[in-house]
């Protein structure tokens, strides 16, 4: 929280979907270990070009240091993946995301799998049984994505 208020980054949505993609697959020691393949972000590319797909971008300086994307179906986002260039970029990304999908109207955010970092931010485990009935319940929600503006603040769009 001290670093989101801090006013060290710039957070912004859909502004540079294809960077987080590539920064999701390189970051790191991820550049020899990547699910992200050409075929994967391709896709997600072609989703995002479709308003499916969603990446919330962290900023300093002008240089993308962060951020997080996933896919937005009715009240459900899937968080794919995130990265980070500076420390707690990626946090910041995430600390930004769930409220502005809460205020959206998002009933679900599916972190795909818990560990130590993602449950320190909030994640929890939930049966299969239990995620497929919310699942169910939220797909047919009149959920849009709509931007995240400065400050975080959500905005339409």
């Amino acid at each position: 929280a001290r670093t989101v208020r801090s006013g060290r980054f710039k957070v912004t949505s859909d502004r540079d979907f294809s960077g987080v993609l590539l920064g999701c697959a390189c970051a790191g020691n991820r550049r020899e270990s990547t699910w992200l393949t050409a075929n994967m972000i391709r896709a997600y590319r072609r989703l995002h070009e479709m308003g499916y797909a969603h990446s919330v971008e962290v900023w300093r300086g002008g240089r993308l240091v962060g951020g997080a994307y996933g896919v937005s179906i009715g009240g459900l986002f899937s968080a794919e993946s995130m990265f980070h260039t500076e420390r707690d970029a990626s946090k910041v990304a995430l600390a930004h995301l769930t409220p502005h999908l809460k205020s959206r109207g998002y009933q679900l955010l599916d972190i795909q799998q818990l560990n130590s970092h993602t449950e320190s931010l909030g994640g929890s485990e939930i049966p299969r049984r239990e995620f497929l009935f919310r699942l169910a319940a939220v797909l047919d929600l009149p959920v849009r994505f709509g931007s995240i503006g400065p400050q975080g603040a959500s905005i339409d769009g």
